[in-house]
């Protein structure tokens, strides 16, 4: 084998781990790159930015997850990293090209799902959960620490150091996948010939949404997910540059809103999740959390002052229980020869929610004329002034995030469809999907490889 000892869960860690610590690193001077390039309508730009990414990724999932299945996991862990973390060095070379990159580079930034097939071909299924666990916590882990030091790097040394700093990050997972990772797929498990066919089903990012509407307990699920994450996807683009400039963070106090929201977060989804799992049951569980991201998400709509976010923040950590309950529902209480289908189903709400989320905030707040002063006005007039304002008679100046309130209220519509949802029979027709792939992988130890990866700690950098 190439690498360096067998397979191991431990390979896929240091990957993810590599990969998001660089991208969190830029926090801080991506939002100054932002807002410099474009300084008029920069909500709108930086949701369509992130739109085109999200639905380009959600498009080529299945198909990269597809070729894996023939070629092998680290010649695409390798493919994935690589393109994902293109666009980091030419954010000071060429800020134009940077975010031209970024939109392109969704094709290819699918390293979870990558990363998730790796995990399923070394695991056997009662170690799945456990190990996909670590690979999370890793990933929150990364994005946790890496902001706070970006932006005092930042502060201390300017950003150019801190691209550079990331761009050897990048480096460093590229050579690990080259000289340490090895291949985890079995070489009896691929086609003697690399011209082996690939099906359009196996290709169709659509294949797994077509068969939402087969069950109607699936059905409510996924519209219970499409209502509740699409604006979950569009507060991860925008927030962080929200919080800089129009509540008038600084960047040290960003970061450390990430780190401490994110450290809430991973309680909530350990420790908080557990208990309410056995206290108040699966479901009630699920309408527990879209009640804290409903409050969330009108707090942040109506908030104005800092420490309303921090509080807001602390509620959007229990708000992060919602999406691991339900696929802890579907998990206990599908078929396990249907459990890859179901799981793709929501796999893919989520990625199609990735691309839709960030253009509808940017969209959102392009409606209601909330637009940005200078970077430099943020930081001379203080914490006491109110930059985001760009006439402070307009409704800006009543509502500071209307597309928060969008939110709620679709948060709200999702409470109310996961009210029907049946707790104990979500059991699909014998033999009414057997047939049917995932639409990503036919290696049958993979899991799912929708637009989006199926879990995701609350703080995601949408950046990668």
């Amino acid at each position: 084998r190439q690498g360096i000892g067998e397979p191991s869960v431990y390979h896929a860690v240091v990957v993810i781990f590599l990969e998001f610590f660089a991208w969190g690193l830029l926090t801080t001077p991506m939002l100054t790159v932002l807002d410099q390039t474009f300084p008029q309508h920069t909500f709108l730009m930086n949701g369509l930015i992130h739109g085109v990414k999200g639905l380009l990724s959600f498009l080529s999932a299945p198909l990269i997850g597809a070729l894996s299945d023939v070629w092998g996991r680290k010649s695409f862990l390798l493919l994935t990293v690589f393109f994902t973390c293109a666009p980091i060095p030419l954010m000071k070379i060429s800020p134009w090209w940077y975010f031209a990159v970024i939109s392109m580079s969704g094709v290819f930034a699918v390293t979870f799902s990558v990363i998730f097939a790796y995990v399923a071909d070394i695991t056997q299924e009662h170690e799945r959960s456990t190990a996909y666990g670590l690979v999370s916590a890793t990933f929150a882990a990364s994005l946790v620490t890496s902001p706070a030091i970006g932006a005092y790097l930042s502060q201390a040394y300017g950003d150019t150091l801190v691209v550079v700093l990331a761009s050897g990050v990048a480096l460093l997972d590229i050579g690990f996948i080259l000289l340490a990772v090895p291949e985890s797929l079995p070489e009896e498990m691929r086609p003697v010939s690399w011209g082996a066919p690939i099906s359009w089903e196996q290709a169709d990012p659509f294949a797994s949404l077509r068969k939402v509407g087969q069950d109607s307990t699936v059905l409510l699920i996924c519209i219970t997910v499409f209502l509740s994450y699409l604006p979950e996807a569009g507060q991860y683009s925008s927030f962080f540059l929200y919080l800089r400039q129009v509540i008038g963070f600084s960047s040290e106090t960003v970061a450390a809103f990430i780190g401490v929201v994110g450290v809430l977060s991973i309680l909530a989804q350990t420790v908080v999740l557990g208990i309410l799992m056995r206290s108040i049951g699966n479901k009630n569980t699920i309408l527990l959390g879209l009640g804290f991201q409903i409050l969330q998400l009108a707090w942040y709509g109506f908030g104005s002052q800092p420490w309303m976010m921090w509080a807001a923040g602390a509620v959007a950590a229990m708000s992060s229980i919602t999406f691991p309950a339900i696929s802890a529902m579907v998990s206990r209480n599908t078929d396990p020869d249907q459990q890859g289908v179901v799981q793709g189903m929501i796999t893919g709400i989520r990625g199609l929610c990735n691309g839709l989320g960030p253009a509808l905030y940017g969209f959102v707040f392009y409606l209601f004329h909330v637009e940005l002063n200078e970077m430099a006005e943020v930081e001379t007039l203080g914490k006491a002034s109110k930059p985001n304002m760009a006439n402070p008679t307009d409704e800006s100046s009543i509502i500071p995030g209307p597309p928060f309130l969008f939110g709620a209220c679709s948060v709200l519509l999702s409470l109310l469809v996961a009210l029907f949802i049946p707790e104990h029979s979500l059991a699909l027709r014998s033999g009414s999907h057997k047939k049917h792939s995932t639409g990503a992988q036919a290696h049958p130890h993979s899991p799912p490889a929708g637009g989006s990866d199926g879990k995701e700690p609350l703080l995601e950098d949408s950046s990668v």
